[in-house]
């Protein structure tokens, strides 16, 4: 099994949280993985041979927070080539506002833009209804690992 690299986004602190307990659940599986933390993000990339998960919240407006949009401006600026990359996305919002998971929307932009594999559709989480995002990422997850 590749590495798994998992970087966050957060508002409230709940993609942390999130992104936080998926690298507790690895470390649990004795699966390889590495949490980036938001202050590193700036300078850090994925290997193409690893996996990459994406745990992003969303603004009101359907934004991504401040301490993961400058990373997602460098590397739209960059534009590396990400084929051969897998990608897992996972957003976090709230459906009763006007643009629900527009962060994560922006990285599923990026992705395919880049040449990224996703693993599986997005996980778009609701937070009027996802009452344990933490739980319902793992699930989503163990599929994937499953096949692998």
């Amino acid at each position: 099994m590749k590495k798994i690299n998992i970087v966050y986004g957060t508002v409230n602190g709940e993609a942390e949280f999130v992104a936080k307990e998926l690298a507790t659940f690895l470390d649990g599986e004795s699966l390889d993985n590495e949490l980036i933390e938001h202050t590193d993000l700036l300078d850090w990339r994925p290997a193409v041979d690893e996996l990459l998960l994406i745990v992003c919240s969303s603004t009101g407006y359907g934004d991504m927070p401040d301490e993961i949009f400058p990373w997602h401006v460098a590397l739209e600026q960059e534009n590396p080539n990400w084929q051969g990359l897998e990608i897992g996305l996972i957003g976090l919002g709230d459906s009763s506002y006007e643009i629900f998971n527009g962060g994560i929307m922006h990285f599923e932009k990026l992705a395919e833009k880049l040449g990224a594999t996703q693993i599986q559709p997005t996980l778009k989480l609701d937070a009027t209804v996802n009452y344990a995002p933490e739980s319902d990422s793992q699930e989503w997850l163990k599929v994937y690992l499953e096949r692998s």
